[in-house]
């Protein structure tokens, strides 16, 4: 089975990642680009050997394309990802589902009646290390999990954006909305929640914009770092950090504490997962290295997603899953809207 698919959006997350895991893919024949800036669409349709759509429109009523990307900036989700799954295409939207869970009901609503696959791209659950940490926690080899610690950082989204300035909508509350949160708080969120099988649900949260600057050199209008207290619903706590300062190597690193040990999730470069047990013994796992924007790897996201459209299987990252996590991005900026 092959058949074409289309992206909506053609900035630095479908030429890095969406766009060449598509190529990639064998149950893909062709992709077709969308952007409102149709040169960037044209430049990714000549380095991967696609074709161009003029109008979002010409994307959604080709019947060739079976599935679509949603890479479109995070206020246009709750617009672009209906639109496709009226259309009768399956969506692979990317996080946040949505600015606020009140636009992310307009996209379950669109995926309810159309009877589509929606699946959300957080890609952390992929991982092997992240895999095999919670094999080894529903094992119960550790015991129960008491509390947990996660961290996501680096440099900042203008470094990886498509503009390379201090101009990306990263950087704009009416297009980003949530700051770090919503761009590297939510993966983090989402692992927890698919690690330990569980939600959070208390959130004590500090935010703000501490050292960005937009391109007129004031302080953005969203938060470039995050620091919180959680606890779940089955009474595990933990501690988070997200940030867009960290201005050295990426922290992309967790930790699980369990009644009989520890897991340490990149930690250490050479063993991507460490198990330390109370009586001293360490087993260490090298699986692979995690993905970052300075090393671009397969996230195993497209993969999963033409899978479920091949086999007809539940997607592995739902809406209700999504929403969950948005939930916490609300809590932590401390918004209803």
């Amino acid at each position: 089975m092959k058949f074409n698919v289309g992206i909506i959006g053609c900035g630095s997350i479908t030429r890095f990642r969406h766009a060449p895991e598509y190529k990639a893919n064998p149950h893909v024949e062709e992709i077709v680009f969308y952007d409102r800036n149709i040169e960037r669409a044209q430049r990714l349709a000549e380095e991967f050997g696609g074709r161009v759509a003029e109008k979002l429109e010409d994307l959604l009523t080709d019947s060739s394309i079976v599935a679509i990307s949603d890479c479109s900036s995070n206020e246009a989700h709750h617009i672009n990802t209906p639109k496709a799954l009226e259309s009768g295409k399956h969506v692979l939207c990317e996080k946040p589902l949505a600015i606020s869970v009140k636009h992310a009901k307009i996209i379950l609503e669109a995926e309810r009646k159309s009877g589509k696959k929606l699946m959300i791209d957080q890609n952390q659950r992929f991982t092997k290390a992240h895999q095999k940490a919670k094999e080894i926690i529903q094992s119960q080899e550790l015991g129960e999990v008491l509390t947990f610690k996660t961290s996501f950082g680096h440099q900042g989204p203008e470094s990886w954006g498509v503009t390379k300035s201090n101009a990306t909508w990263f950087f704009k509350k009416d297009r980003s909305h949530s700051g770090v949160a919503g761009d590297l708080g939510i993966h983090k969120i989402d692992l927890i929640h698919y690690l330990l099988d569980d939600e959070i649900e208390d959130v004590h949260a500090f935010h703000g914009a501490l050292d960005k600057v937009d391109e007129h050199g004031k302080p953005i209008e969203v938060c470039d770092n995050v620091v919180c207290a959680l606890k779940t619903k089955k009474g595990r706590l933990g501690t988070a950090s997200f940030s867009w300062t960290y201005y050295g190597a990426e922290d992309n690193a967790t930790t699980i504490y369990c009644q009989k040990g520890i897991l340490k999730i990149y930690h250490d470069p050479e063993a991507q997962l460490i198990m330390e047990m109370n009586d001293g013994s360490v087993v260490k796992y090298e699986l692979e290295q995690i993905q970052t924007n300075d090393n671009q790897t397969n996230t195993g996201v497209i993969d999963a997603f033409i899978d479920c459209i091949v086999n007809d299987l539940n997607s592995p990252v739902t809406s209700r899953e999504a929403v969950a996590s948005l939930k916490v991005v609300e809590k932590i900026l401390g918004s209803s809207n």
